[in-house]
């Protein structure tokens, strides 16, 4: 998510609830309500069927490579030490890629995208203790490859592929954009799925159901929340994909991956469910757990892990 693009929406939903808050408030001359977070369980290792996990993939959005490798995001991921780590809207030309991350022994496997017309927008990377079978950038349709948003990495019994979804932007005037990707990406998606399961995993810039963000009432014509953008959602499920975190917790509210900066939104747990782990039906029994990472700092967004048996 794009500081300035998500915030308006944030903040317009936020303001809502406030108003409606303090009208309560002089009538009944109550106090506010204390906000309600969320407490990510203890991780589960072991799958339904009674496999232990295999693999550990951690996604995160990092709204800016070099400004959160000096905010300690590093320090985080060694101490969550992922099989593989997946980052997006890394903001940094290969030119300008941090030391700090370039020279992680712990990743020797090291893919990097940028964005061809713009410096310091988008951007997105995968960091591997293996080496893949074979790696590739875009989905393979310019218009969209251009902006430096997919990597995918062939493994032996999976495809793993990292995105930054395009936001539908302040004023939703990137929406019909946005409607195409999603179609493109589905396709793209399905095409995979018919050679081997696939792990889908970024900031997908989107809410899917109105559990997934504190304010839906006041949002529904914001980018993020749009019923095209959540259709288009729905339709990646209904082409086999699972959104694995609601797979698990169907009905758990409070649970949210990104906050604005402005309006103290992340102490208040005013957020969004935008980062997601999506996976290939076939993938479901070996599922162990969806895990969101919120206590972690260094963006607007926390980072995601994922338990599998691969």
């Amino acid at each position: 998510m794009k500081r300035g693009k998500k915030e308006e929406a944030a903040a317009e939903g936020e303001n809502e609830d406030t108003g409606s808050a303090s009208a309560k408030k002089t009538k009944k001359t109550k106090e506010p309500e204390a906000p309600v977070m969320y407490d990510d369980p203890p991780d589960k290792l072991t799958s339904k069927d009674g496999r232990s996990a295999n693999m550990k993939i951690t996604s995160w959005n990092v709204d800016g490579l070099r400004a959160w490798v000096k905010k300690n995001g590093l320090d985080w991921v060694r101490e969550e030490a992922p099989d593989i780590l997946c980052l997006q809207e890394t903001k940094c030309a290969d030119k300008d890629l941090p030391a700090a991350i370039t020279s992680m022994p712990e990743y020797p496997h090291k893919y990097w995208a940028a964005s061809d017309d713009k410096g310091g927008y988008s951007g997105v990377a995968m960091l591997c203790k293996n080496e893949p079978v074979k790696v590739t950038y875009g989905i393979g349709k310019e218009e969209h490859d251009k902006e430096g948003r997919v990597i995918t990495a062939e493994f032996p019994n999976f495809y793993l592929v990292t995105a930054y979804v395009p936001n539908a932007g302040r004023g939703l005037v990137r929406l019909d954009y946005r409607k195409t990707w999603d179609e493109d990406f589905r396709t793209y998606l399905s095409e995979l799925d018919m050679q081997k399961p696939v792990v889908l995993c970024g900031d997908l810039n989107v809410a899917h159901q109105e559990i997934d963000l504190k304010n839906p009432k006041g949002n529904k014509k914001n980018a993020g929340f749009t019923p095209e953008e959540r259709e288009g959602f729905s339709q990646l499920l209904a082409a086999g994909f699972i959104d694995s975190f609601r797979e698990l917790y169907p009905e758990q509210t409070s649970a949210y991956s990104f906050w604005t900066y402005m309006m103290n939104a992340r102490s208040k747990n005013v957020g969004w469910r935008l980062d997601y782990f999506v996976l290939s039906s076939s993938l479901v029994p070996g599922l162990c757990d969806s895990k969101i990472r919120n206590k972690a700092m260094g963006s607007d967004h926390c980072p995601i892990t994922l338990h599998i048996v691969v």
